[in-house]
């Protein structure tokens, strides 16, 4: 592969950053009109729900977070004011922080689901075939991995 943007690079891109600001506005919309957490909330919830003991330290919940690192710390505040998660200290590392899924945090993830998962059907899915969503998950995979952990790649 070259080491320059081709065109077909550059559209695919585009195309990937226009849905993506499309999709997940259109989603953020979908949880508000049904009076649920927003997305952030729930990838951030979700982040801990998968993690094993639900907790995190805050370094590896903003690893974990898919959609939003920028402002986790105040994130993970309003998180807590809403008794959606708590702050422990970390026992490995008592200056560490972690944050803790609650059981109301459970319970608003629960609620959130289903319309999070109409949305998705709605605004992303069903625009594509089983064999389409197969072969964009497959690509997307590719870019996911040969980004994860790599240095700056521009030489």
């Amino acid at each position: 592969m070259s080491d320059r943007l081709n065109a077909q690079g550059l559209k695919a891109w585009r195309s990937f950053l226009g849905a993506h600001s499309r999709v997940t506005a259109a989603i953020e919309r979908d949880l508000e009109a049904a009076g649920v957490m927003p997305l952030t909330w729930y990838d951030v919830l979700y982040a801990l729900h998968q993690a094993s003991d639900r907790c995190l330290r805050m370094h590896e919940l903003a690893e974990a977070v898919v959609l939003s690192r920028s402002g986790l710390t105040r994130l993970v505040d309003r998180l807590h004011q809403a008794g959606l998660v708590q702050r422990r200290p970390c026992p490995e590392d008592g200056r560490g922080q972690l944050a803790v899924l609650t059981r109301e945090g459970t319970s608003a993830l629960r609620r959130t689901w289903p319309v999070y998962e109409k949305s998705i059907q709605t605004r992303f899915a069903r625009h594509l075939g089983a064999a389409e969503a197969r072969q964009m998950a497959k690509l997307l995979q590719i870019v996911i991995d040969k980004n994860t952990g790599t240095e700056d790649v521009r030489g």
